[in-house]
């Protein structure tokens, strides 16, 4: 009784938050499909459902990476530019640069968390807010596609290469298993190891984190660095996938991993979310632009849906935080 008791004294809103927390994003992302699935009846279609985890995958690896970054806080516009760069770079060993296999992989995996690191560095060391300088190095990396492509695509990839984006196991697709992986060892690592509850402690509170010891700067470029390795690792999956390093790879991923991580529940004022809501933020975001694919919606609708959807989900999550500390 005294529970029941308790749960009747919870204000209206405050209940809505608490629910919404729980299973909200999970039952949007059903409803959502639901909705599709009766205006066109091809979105259930087993090639169709493959299709859109292929594509969710790709951005998702990057999500699971800026999970670190706006948990902490932070933000990086510069993914869809090292998507690109390190494609070109896998492309460029795979054509013209003999052919390597290993170095396709490595180098442009390397890469992604060299960039990272030094988003994260300069960011830390230098004072400045992460905003400007992931702006600056999108503009950065977007003129090296360009520059060591020579503005055309590089295609023309081995099939152990066309592997990585395009290959099965069994009936899953391969960078299916690669999100999934990302997932869960990213998973592991926020809730069971210091790193994670260095990084939400960061998040929640940075001077209180300072002030008990912990190596803040540290864990920013850390962060950085592991989402500028996963944005490779995306750039090689897109790559393979279109047998091709393209110069406009990654353009619009922004909003896309933004939208998927804080549609997944992670607040942008850090400290606050998880690897898991991203995963079904991902899903969400895929069957959105998916479904509104197949109803004939122009392109230009869906960014200005997917930007209302990024202001609504950052809205609610101004709302519960207001509501929880009255």
């Amino acid at each position: 009784m005294p529970v029941f008791a308790e749960e009747r004294g919870i204000p209206v809103v405050q209940r809505f938050f608490i629910f919404w927390d729980k299973v909200g994003i999970l039952l949007a992302f059903l409803v959502v499909c639901v909705i599709f699935g009766a205006l066109n009846p091809v979105f259930f279609n087993p090639l169709n459902i493959l299709n859109v985890i292929r594509q969710v995958s790709i951005i998702g690896v990057i999500a699971v990476g800026m999970t670190f970054v706006i948990l902490l806080g932070g933000i990086d516009l510069s993914v869809g530019s090292v998507v690109a760069f390190t494609g070109i770079i896998a492309a460029g060993f795979q054509v013209k640069w003999g052919g390597s296999l290993f170095l396709s992989i490595v180098i442009p995996l390397l890469l992604g968390g060299a960039i990272g690191f030094t988003n994260g560095f300069v960011t830390t060391k230098g004072g400045l807010h992460p905003f400007i300088v992931t702006l600056g190095s999108m503009s950065i990396f977007r003129g090296a596609t360009l520059l060591i492509a020579q503005g055309k695509p590089i295609s023309g990839m081995s099939s152990a290469f066309r592997f990585i984006g395009a290959g099965m196991v069994g009936p899953i697709p391969f960078p299916v298993i690669l999100f999934l992986g990302c997932v869960i060892i990213a998973g592991m690592a926020l809730k069971r190891t210091v790193f994670g509850r260095y990084i939400y402690a960061i998040g929640g509170n940075e001077e209180a984190a300072l002030l008990s010891g912990i190596m803040v700067q540290r864990y920013k470029i850390a962060a950085f660095t592991v989402l500028g390795f996963l944005s490779g690792l995306s750039g090689l999956i897109l790559t393979s996938r279109l047998n091709s390093g393209e110069l406009v790879a990654g353009q619009g991923y922004e909003l896309d991993v933004i939208a998927s991580v804080v549609i997944g529940g992670t607040s942008m004022m850090g400290g606050e979310g998880g690897v898991y809501g991203t995963l079904v933020g991902a899903l969400l975001i895929g069957v959105v632009s998916n479904g509104l694919n197949l109803l004939g919606v122009q392109p230009y609708w869906q960014m200005i849906v997917k930007g209302l959807i990024v202001i609504l989900a950052v809205l609610l999550d101004k709302l519960k935080r207001r509501f929880r500390t009255t």
